[in-house]
């Protein structure tokens, strides 16, 4: 099982740092934005929606990595009442469910994309950027990167209800209160 694992795990954990990449890049790209602004009375709009561009890998990539690393939101007060088995028998529920949410949702964005890229989308205000359709292509990434990480959660649960044991191979960000 770790055959299959271990490369998917390294997608979900070597996309997770574009993600912190993208995240270190909006913090400059604002903070020059505001020096540009108040020093300088200068503000470019392209600066401007770059800005909301890096969102899209922030978000929709970062999903993903924040649940391989389990630092998602969780609502674990019966949860942990429970024994293994009936644990493990959630998470693979609730793997299937990740998976197949995003699976659709990344099906079913591509159009969006190739619609975009087909009439040559690019930003309505002067001076903004072109191909929007790149930023719109996030939806899909990220969406198919989330039904990995469901399919990773999936494959985990399974082994912990044939094996009995846990397997969680990567170093979790979980914190239990």
């Amino acid at each position: 099982m770790d055959t299959l694992l271990k490369p998917l795990e390294a997608l979900i954990e070597g996309l997770g740092w574009v993600a912190k990449g993208a995240l270190l890049a909006l913090v400059l790209i604002v903070a020059g934005n505001v020096l540009l602004r108040y020093a300088f009375s200068f503000s470019p709009v392209s600066m401007q929606e770059f800005e909301w561009h890096l969102v899209s890998p922030i978000a929709l990539i970062g999903m993903s990595y924040a649940v391989y690393h389990r630092a998602d939101v969780r609502v674990d007060f019966l949860y942990d009442r429970f024994g293994l088995r009936a644990q493990a028998t959630i998470d693979l529920i609730s793997g299937l469910l990740t998976l197949a949410i995003g699976i659709i949702i990344a099906w079913l964005a591509v159009p969006y994309v190739m619609q975009a890229y087909d009439i040559g989308e690019g930003s309505p205000d002067p001076g903004g950027l072109p191909y929007r359709y790149l930023v719109k292509a996030f939806i899909p990434l990220g969406f198919s990167l989330l039904a990995i990480q469901g399919l990773i959660d999936s494959l985990r649960a399974l082994a912990t209800l044939i094996i009995g044991a846990p397997h969680t191979p990567h170093d979790s960000m979980e914190v239990r209160t």
